[in-house]
């Protein structure tokens, strides 16, 4: 009697998921790409400042970090059936250097979006408080 559930079946479905995830990643970090390039072209015409391509890096950055997670995702479960020492090897290796690309690019983001912050907003008024010279007389 054949096995409902048998390992064939198994590796079979797992084999769609992790193409289904991986493809996930893909159009994540495509549609990312498309998106970015938009807003380059925006701020590209518009601003001609290099401060103008900031939102644009980090725009791209977490799309480049959500698909990153989603590839790491399909490697994870193509290691989920009966995985071998090989694909162990494998996985933690390109989990390592996934995760480390994930890292520096969460951090550059981080410091992107503190500069940002830190930088006064060329279209708010001018919030510094009035001293007696700059009164009229």
């Amino acid at each position: 009697m054949h096995e409902v559930l048998g390992e064939e079946w198994l590796a079979q479905a797992v084999d769609l998921l992790v193409r289904l995830v991986e493809a996930a990643g893909a159009i994540v970090i495509f549609v990312g790409a498309a998106v970015a390039f938009c807003w380059f072209l925006v701020a590209a015409v518009r601003e001609r400042r290099p401060e103008a391509f900031v939102p644009v890096r980090l725009g791209l950055g977490r799309f480049l970090a959500l698909g990153l997670e989603f590839q790491l995702a399909s490697d994870i479960l193509r290691t989920a059936i009966a995985p071998t020492l090989r694909a162990i090897g494998e996985l933690a290796a390109i989990a390592a250097i996934r995760t480390a690309l994930n890292y520096f690019l969460s951090r550059e983001i981080r410091e992107e979006r503190a500069e940002l912050d830190r930088r006064p907003d060329p279209a708010a008024p001018d919030a510094t408080p009035l001293d007696d010279t700059d009164l009229p007389r």
